[in-house]
């Protein structure tokens, strides 16, 4: 039995502000499903039970809602559950827990029948499990939402959040023409697919509200950058001073040094205060 994972590893780089509820429970489910399968994996087969399979889903119906909590392997589950955190934390505070919860399904279940209409009569025993159905929908959502926000790729190389998604469809889109992968990029592509046309069949998409709480994440993320370059500028400025203490000692300081100093000092003991 061959079983198809859905991670394509190292491509995504996100700083979230948030780390919201909907999210906690997705990714401890996914966590302690996974150490209880390394646990138990000569007792109970959780991804024959659990995975999607179109030989088994009769009578085990349950299987595309259940397949995406089971996966393969560390790093499938590592960087499924990093990139949930990157790009979902936001989107359910915009969104609200259920209505992110309800996307997240559509497009994780939406993305497993897709899958499980192609591979219905395949002569090989294949066995779908993994969550990044979701996780790409997920990114389409991201995507069209916050179209000009830039991402790091690789950690490294900046690039707007619309190219990002553009080139990680592409990558799905050709990749899963072939065969004979473990990463069903099928998978991929139809989640980012049932994503899209969820998003915008759905009214609520075009509502004022959304729209509305849309521009609030906007402004708060504009704030929060805004305030971070603000600190490294603060910082860089105590650093310098402290480095000329010693080289010149405190007294030689001049006195708009030393009210740098006190004011970071004062700074500092607020923020020790507040947490």
């Amino acid at each position: 039995m061959r079983y198809q994972l859905q991670s394509q590893h190292g491509q995504f780089s996100w700083k979230p502000r948030y780390f919201t509820d909907a999210i906690k429970v997705l990714i401890g489910i996914n966590l302690l499903l996974f150490v209880f399968r390394l646990i138990a994996q000569d007792q109970v087969d959780l991804a024959g039970i659990f995975g999607l399979s179109p030989s088994t889903i009769w009578p085990m119906i349950w299987q595309p809602f259940t397949y995406i909590f089971i996966h393969g392997g560390f790093w499938h589950v590592a960087i499924n559950m990093l990139v949930l955190w990157m790009f979902g934390s936001e989107m359910e505070m915009i969104w609200g827990k259920k209505e992110f919860l309800k996307y997240y399904f559509i497009t994780g279940v939406g993305s497993g029948l897709v899958w499980l209409l192609f591979n219905t009569g395949a002569q090989h025993s294949v066995v779908l499990i993994g969550a990044s159905g979701a996780v790409y929908g997920i990114l389409m959502a991201y995507g069209l939402m916050f179209p000009n926000r830039t991402v790091y790729l690789y950690f490294v190389v900046p690039i707007k959040v619309k190219w990002f998604v553009l080139f990680i469809g592409a990558i799905a889109f050709f990749s899963s023409m072939g065969t004979g992968s473990d990463i069903s990029h099928l998978t991929h592509l139809s989640g980012m697919i049932v994503g899209y046309i969820y998003l915008k069949s759905n009214r609520r998409w075009h509502s004022l509200s959304f729209m509305f709480r849309k521009s609030v994440g906007d402004i708060g993320y504009w704030i929060d950058e805004k305030k971070q370059v603000r600190r490294r500028k603060a910082q860089q400025e105590v650093d310098r001073v402290l480095d000329r203490i010693n080289e010149v000692g405190y007294d030689n300081l001049s006195e708009d040094e030393k009210n740098l100093l006190y004011r970071a000092s004062k700074e500092r003991s607020k923020d020790r205060q507040k947490d």
